[in-house]
């Protein structure tokens, strides 16, 4: 589906489907425009999808991220292939109009967002939540554990034995 904007960029609307044969041939890259937040409650389960909010939430509600276009440009080039989402599809349209006008040339806009590829059972990848107490949260974050797990032994038993 093709849809005019008020800006007259053309945006390329697909379905869940052509978004995930897209990602699964490794043609395109995935870029989620939710909040961080959102993302890390679950998102579109490829290695190389990008979460770059498109808008903040606030007290006084939803205001775009001023820095969108500074925040991409780093990470991706004028030349990449990019499948745009978002929850339902209507701030992935906003962030497509956005790249296009800057000069991104193969943006896909993916029509029903996240909601629609759950319902489609596509996979999705969930980031470990970690809870942290009141101890804890003074603690610096060092990030994920890496190398083997400790390994749990036992005191060392001392056994006395009568000398003579």
């Amino acid at each position: 589906m093709n849809t005019k904007s008020s800006s007259e960029s053309e945006i390329d609307t697909i379905d869940v489907s052509k978004a995930y044969d897209l990602l699964r041939n490794g043609s395109y890259r995935y870029l989620d425009v939710r909040t961080e937040e959102e993302f890390k409650k679950g998102h579109v389960d490829f290695d190389n999808a990008l979460n770059i909010p498109y808008m903040f939430n606030t007290p006084e509600g939803r205001v775009k991220n001023p820095k969108f276009m500074e925040q991409v440009l780093p990470v991706c080039g004028k030349d990449d292939h990019l499948v745009v989402g978002c929850q339902s599809g209507v701030r992935s349209v906003y962030a497509t109009v956005d790249l296009l006008n800057t000069g991104f040339e193969h943006v896909y806009n993916m029509g029903g967002g996240y909601l629609a590829w759950v319902e489609n059972g596509l996979p999705v990848a969930v980031d470990p939540v970690v809870i942290r107490d009141e101890y804890t949260a003074q603690l610096p974050d060092i990030g994920p554990k890496t190398g083997p797990e400790p390994v749990q032994t036992k005191p060392d038993t001392v056994i006395s034995h009568p000398i003579g």
